[in-house]
């Protein structure tokens, strides 16, 4: 019975030792291992991939947009009894969404303020504080101590106007704003909306302050002897 002779490596012209065939066992076994892991790394990663795609075409979607809108009136009606002046609910025509209602307070000033915060029928932003019983420096925070650039009579009532529209500093909110001050309460009205929404804001404002100021004048009883 013949012997199969060594197999002759062609690298090497010759036969394999037995130590260089143990080695290159060993070689082609470390690389099938290596092999398998990476391809069960790539299917575990598919694998996952496939999970959360059927988890997001899972969540039910809809066409439909969050409504976000705060009811201030229900606010104000609330907030009411806790302050002594009447807080003003402006009434506004459709496409006015009020998005923020609330009291605050203002320790650097120790004033009181009624914000109301609105999206404008033009997608801009419009706000209302109504500072009760506050004072200039109030007044000059809320409006980022910017100067007024002139007065206009709006809703009977006469407004200093601020027209930051054309300002290169940070001015925030206050793009434009109105502001008035009435038997101790100011009113401002600013946002980033065109003055004329703002001043539609403005109107109704005053149409209610004064509405306010008249009921809360006592009637004068004459009497004749």
């Amino acid at each position: 019975m013949s012997t199969k002779p060594p197999r002759v490596v062609a690298e090497l012209g010759r036969p394999e030792t037995p130590a260089e065939t143990a080695a290159r066992k060993a070689e082609n076994s470390r690389l099938y291992k290596s092999r398998k892991t990476i391809n069960n790394l790539v299917l575990s990663l598919i694998a996952t991939l496939g999970v959360v795609v059927v988890i997001v075409l899972a969540v039910p979607r809809g066409d439909y947009t969050v409504d976000r809108s705060v009811d201030f009136v229900s606010v104000a009606a609330e907030a009411q009894p806790s302050v002594t002046q009447p807080l003003v609910v402006p009434e506004l025509p459709d496409g006015w969404k009020a998005n923020a209602a609330e009291l605050r307070h203002s320790k650097t000033d120790n004033v009181t303020s009624w914000y109301i915060g609105w999206v404008t029928p033009n997608e801009q932003f419009a706000a209302l504080s109504q500072g009760l019983d506050s004072n200039p420096s109030w007044v000059a925070n809320e409006l980022e101590k910017t100067l007024a650039s002139g007065t206009e009579t709006i809703g009977g009532i006469q407004w200093t106007v601020y027209d930051n529209r054309e300002s290169h500093e940070d001015i925030g909110n206050v793009a434009y704003a109105l502001a008035t001050e009435r038997n101790g309460n100011d009113y401002l009205v600013y946002g980033t909306a065109d003055p004329s929404e703002l001043t539609v804001l403005a109107t109704t404002v005053a149409e209610q302050i004064l509405s306010s100021e008249q009921s809360s004048e006592s009637p004068t009883d004459s009497t004749e002897g």
